[in-house]
């Protein structure tokens, strides 16, 4: 209880405290990750089975710079991982297992709303990789950013009037692009009465001016709210889903759905997949990413540590079961 207790209040200092980005202190010349093996379920190794999903693997992984760690969003292609943090970095890394990786980076994005020297105007929450370019979702500022795919040079920016609204701590939490262009949008938190969450649908690249809206509804499973979302081959979509709460701590859960009819207000849901709660491994699950491959989906999630002693930075890797 005491664990479950202290996670909980790190994670609401993390949230809401207005946190500095003053240069760390020794930086080495060169990022170095270790990836520590982590079970899916610590009172069963062998278990290899959650819910629709079946575990291909886990880790615990550990940078020797002190700007690692926040990852609040992750794109998997290839043998590569690129994620980026809940203080405005770009964390690059080969993926484990895999031969011949690059060396793992990081940096700075170049650029980004207002200072960098807040985390509230470089809170990066969302991210879609496409085509050549990086779109983020800055959380307290309700902005979107547009990168060139190192995240070293922004070409465009967006402040959606439909987000405008939107609270400093319920804004883009979870982003993915369709396959024909359309960009969804989902809030963390701005509640609506019955208590969903609203959802936009962009009719194409947000940073298009005259982008028409369709505003949606977005409901988690009872006491959750989505972190992060993930599309499939098929165009259904992966939602990843964290509650935090006094008894269990923090516990997550994957759901799956489709868009619903489109018109005004509709609403979004999906199918529990997978419930993340002790035994099983569980903790601030906050990154989502697909690999769609000849014979079967690859589902890869991780963790936010907010930069504590007390949480993990885990990347978890699992095969989607039909």
């Amino acid at each position: 209880m005491r664990v479950a207790v202290a996670l909980l209040l790190l994670l609401l200092l993390a949230t809401f405290a207005p946190a500095r980005l003053h240069q760390p202190p020794n930086i080495p010349a060169h990022l170095q990750i270790r990836f520590d093996p982590v079970p899916l379920d610590e009172d069963a190794p062998a278990r290899r089975r959650i819910g629709g999903l079946t575990y291909l693997g886990g880790w615990a992984l550990r940078g020797n710079d002190p700007r690692f760690g926040g990852i609040s969003a992750i794109h998997v292609e290839g043998g590569e991982a690129v994620s980026v943090t809940d203080r405005g970095s770009v964390i690059r890394f080969p993926l484990p297992g895999v031969p011949g990786g690059s060396a793992p980076r990081l940096s700075a994005l170049g650029g980004g709303p207002g200072s960098n020297a807040g985390k509230r105007n470089r809170d990066s929450e969302a991210m879609v990789v496409a085509n050549g370019r990086m779109w983020i979702s800055f959380e307290y500022r309700n902005a979107l950013w547009r990168y060139d795919p190192t995240g070293r040079q922004a070409d465009a920016v967006a402040l959606p009037p439909a987000m405008a609204r939107w609270s400093r701590k319920a804004g883009g939490e979870a982003m993915v692009r369709m396959k024909d262009g359309r960009f969804l949008i989902l809030s963390e938190g701005q509640l609506l009465p019955d208590g969903s969450t609203e959802a936009l649908l962009f009719d194409g690249d947000p940073m298009r001016g005259g982008a028409s809206v369709l505003r949606l509804r977005y409901r988690a499973p009872k006491g959750y709210r989505i972190t992060d979302a993930a599309l499939l081959a098929d165009s259904r979509i992966l939602f990843l889903n964290r509650r935090v709460s006094l008894p269990d701590g923090i516990t997550a859960k994957l759901t799956l759905g489709v868009l619903p009819e489109l018109k005004e207000g509709a609403l979004l849901t999906g199918r529990e997949i997978a419930s993340f709660r002790p035994p099983v491994i569980a903790d601030n699950l906050e990154a989502l990413s697909v690999q769609e491959g000849h014979e079967r989906t690859i589902v890869w999630i991780a963790s936010d540590d907010n930069f504590s002693p007390l949480q993990r930075t885990l990347l978890l890797k699992f095969a989607l079961e039909e």
